[in-house]
């Protein structure tokens, strides 16, 4: 089972016209429902782009930031297996293999071997594994801003992809999460249940 988890603009975009990344919101309903997703997989996955940016935060997290979703999230990010697709990068840490031959062949060896694999981001990546057959599922969060620009959710393809929405929610008040499989999927659809952890009010 590979899930795609995908944050973007209502235009479509993942990342402003400079590479922005300062709008999406997490807000404890959400971040229930991804750490709900998070907790039942047995591995990431990653294109080299938005590697660099989790390896950058994620190992030392708790030094930057004191937010309840980024300290619940830290330490299963650092314990979980990974794998980033690369083909310039040589080595990663944190219980991280490379994947730098052929992509398709290495998820589909994953896959038959019964990893459930979590790809985040990954624009590119995301198109040839849909294209190949190799997403089983799309879980899509639209955020309420227009970006005007920048890098989209998803590159060309070359033939369609029809699919069965089995989810949609308004999360936090703010946000849109849509989820989807392909039209033809026989596996029974996993329901998360998700609760947001409720924040103490200060003294």
């Amino acid at each position: 089972m590979l899930i795609h988890f995908l944050t973007q603009s209502a235009d479509g975009y993942i990342e402003g016209p400079n590479g922005e990344f300062d709008w999406p919101h997490m807000g404890p309903e959400l971040s229930a429902y991804s750490q709900a997703l998070a907790d039942d997989a047995d591995a990431f996955l990653y294109g080299r782009k938005v590697w660099d940016m989790m390896s950058g935060f994620w190992p030392k997290a708790e030094e930057y930031s004191d937010d309840p979703h980024d300290l619940a999230f830290a330490p299963l990010w650092r314990a979980m297996p990974k794998y980033v697709v690369s083909r310039t990068l040589e080595k990663a840490d944190w219980n991280t293999e490379v994947i730098s031959g052929d992509v398709a062949a290495r998820v589909a060896a994953l896959k038959e071997g019964g990893k459930r694999i979590m790809m985040f981001g990954g624009s590119e990546l995301a198109s040839e594994l849909t294209e190949r057959g190799l997403v089983d599922e799309w879980v899509l969060v639209i955020n309420p801003i227009f970006l005007g620009g920048g890098k989209p959710a998803y590159g060309p393809m070359t033939q369609r992809t029809q699919l069965r929405q089995v989810d949609s929610r308004v999360v936090d008040g703010k946000v849109t999460l849509l989820r989807f499989v392909r039209e033809d999927a026989s596996e029974p659809v996993q329901q998360v249940a998700a609760e947001p952890v409720r924040q103490e009010a200060a003294g």
